[in-house]
C-alpha cells in the first residue's frame, strides 16, 4: 500500500483520480485550495487540510494543475519538493511556462527541430489589428495573461482576409481591455486537430503512447461558445511518425528538466505537415479521466512507479475510448443565480446498479448519495471503450441514458470526427504508421 497526497492548489481537479486510487486500497489524502471547491469528492476520498503537514506522511505527492490561485507556480513546488528527496508528480518552471507563456512555447519547439506555424505576440490591440490588415489571412486569437483560461475569448477566424478577426479584437478591446494585456495571433490552417500525449518518468516516455481529439464547443457540431472540454476520443499506440516528429524530440529537454507526469501537445495536421498548437504540461481534464479508464493496469501502482522514476509497464485497452463531460446550468458561464436555482446540490439518479465508466468530476457523496458540487456545473464525465469507436461511442452514450440528473445536458457527437473521416486521413497521409529510422 501506497500512501498518496494529492494536491489541487487552485480549482479542484484531480478527485476522480484520487477516488480510483482510494478505491485500489492505497492510503489517500486530498487538498483542495479554492474555498468554492472544498466540498469536491467528499464522501469519495479522505481529505486533508493542510497538504505541506502531510508531505512527509506521503510516498508520492500528486500536483493536478500548473495553478497555485492566480499565479503559475505548481512546477515550482514541485523542484523544491524533489529537491527534498520527496517522489512528485509535477512539472517544473520551464514546463509549466509552455503553458502560460505561448511565445516561450513556440521558442522550445523550435530549439528541438519542431516547426512552428506563423504567430506573433502583441500587447497592443491597434497594432494587432494593423499586422492582420497588412497581412490578410485567416488567424487564431490565443489571450495571454490572466485571461487564458477564459476558454470562450479563443477565436478562430473564419475569413480569408481576417477581416472578422479585426472585428474580433476591437470587441476584445473595448470588452475585456483591462483584463487582456496581450494575445497571440496565429495562423490558422486546416486539417486534423489532434493531441499526443505521454506520460514522463524523469527520464523517458512511458509506452504506449496516447492520442487523443478534443471537442471544446459547446454544441454538437463543433459549435457555440469554446468551453474547457466537452468530451475527448482517444487510442493508444507505440512510438509512431506523428510521436517522433512532435513530443519524441523533446524527449531530452523533458529529462533534463526531470519533469514527471501527462505533457500534451495539441496539434493540426494535414498532409504537407505537423503543426503544434499549445501544450498543456499537466493533467488534461477530462483527459485524464480517460485515460485512467483505459488503463488495465491499477492506475495506483503506475502512478506510483512514474513518481519514483520505475518504468512503470502499462497496459491500456488497445481499442478505442471516448469520454463525455455531463454538465450543469450555467456552464461554460458564471451566473451564480442560475447555478442556485438550477443546479447546486442536485441529485445525480441512477437507473442502474452499475457504476461500471461513471466517474465524479465536481460532485460528492452524502449519506451514499451523488449530488453535484462546486460551482462550475460539472459534475460527471461518462465513458465508453470498445474495438471500434462506434462501439466505444454506444457504449458511454448508453451509460448516460441511465443517469438522470434534471436540467443536465451533454454533447451528442463525442468521437465522430475519427467515424467521419478524421482517422482515415491521418492513415492516408502515414501518421499512424511506424516510426521511419
Amino acid at each position: 500500500m501506497t500512501r498518496f497526497l494529492f494536491c489541487s492548489l487552485d480549482a479542484a481537479l484531480i478527485g476522480d483520480v484520487a477516488r480510483q486510487v482510494h478505491e485500489e486500497g492505497h492510503d489517500v489524502r486530498y487538498y483542495v485550495e479554492a474555498k468554492s471547491d472544498r466540498e469536491i469528492a467528499d464522501g469519495f476520498v479522505p481529505k486533508t487540510d493542510d497538504w505541506r503537514a502531510d508531505v512527509d506522511w506521503a510516498d508520492v505527492v500528486v500536483l493536478d494543475d500548473i495553478w497555485v490561485g492566480d499565479d503559475v507556480g505548481t512546477g515550482k513546488i514541485a523542484q523544491e519538493l524533489r529537491a527534498e528527496g520527496v517522489a512528485v508528480v509535477g512539472g517544473t518552471p520551464n514546463t509549466d511556462r509552455t503553458e502560460s507563456d505561448r511565445g516561450y512555447a513556440m521558442e522550445v519547439l523550435q530549439d528541438h527541430g519542431i516547426a512552428t506555424l506563423d504567430h506573433r505576440e502583441f500587447t497592443d490591440f491597434q497594432a494587432g489589428i494593423e499586422h492582420v490588415e497588412q497581412n490578410p489571412a485567416p488567424y487564431v486569437i490565443k489571450p495571454l495573461g490572466e485571461v487564458q483560461n477564459v476558454k470562450r475569448l479563443l477565436y478562430v477566424g473564419r475569413e480569408d482576409d481576417g477581416s472578422d478577426v479585426v472585428d474580433v479584437l476591437r470587441a476584445y478591446e473595448k470588452a475585456w481591455g483591462h483584463r487582456m494585456k496581450g494575445f497571440q495571433l496565429q495562423r490558422r490552417v486546416e486539417g486534423v486537430e489532434i493531441a499526443i500525449c505521454g506520460f514522463f518518468d524523469g527520464s523517458e516516455f512511458v509506452e504506449p503512447v496516447n492520442f487523443n481529439f478534443e471537442h471544446k464547443k459547446l454544441f454538437p457540431g463543433n459549435i457555440g461558445p469554446s468551453t474547457g472540454e466537452m468530451g475527448t476520443s482517444m487510442f493508444w499506440s507505440s512510438r509512431n511518425e506523428l510521436f517522433d516528429r512532435t513530443l519524441g524530440k523533446l524527449e531530452g529537454w523533458l529529462a533534463d528538466e526531470g519533469y514527471v507526469g501527462s505533457i500534451d501537445l495539441n496539434c493540426i495536421v494535414n498532409g504537407s505537415g505537423i503543426y503544434p498548437l499549445e501544450f498543456t504540461p499537466r493533467f488534461g481534464y477530462p483527459t485524464i479521466t480517460l485515460q485512467t479508464e483505459a488503463f488495465e493496469s491499477p492506475v495506483g501502482d503506475f502512478f506510483d512507479d512514474l513518481a519514483h522514476g520505475r518504468d512503470p509497464d502499462l497496459q491500456v485497452h488497445r481499442g478505442y475510448q471516448v469520454g463525455v463531460r455531463v454538465v450543469l446550468p450555467p456552464f461554460p458561464f458564471d451566473d451564480p443565480k442560475t447555478y442556485d436555482e438550477s443546479s447546486r446540490n442536485a441529485a445525480v439518479v441512477f437507473e442502474t446498479e452499475s457504476r461500471a465508466g461513471i466517474h465524479i468530476e465536481d460532485a460528492k457523496k452524502v449519506d451514499q448519495q451523488w449530488r453535484a458540487a462546486g460551482e462550475s456545473g460539472m459534475p460527471l464525465v461518462v465513458t465508453g471503450k470498445g474495438e471500434t469507436m462506434q462501439a466505444a461511442r454506444e457504449q458511454a452514450y448508453g451509460r448516460i441514458d441511465d443517469i438522470v440528473i434534471p436540467n443536465l445536458y451533454y454533447r451528442d457527437d463525442i468521437g465522430e470526427r475519427w467515424t467521419d473521416g478524421d482517422g482515415d486521413r491521418l492513415l492516408v497521409w502515414g501518421y499512424l504508421g511506424p516510426a521511419e529510422d
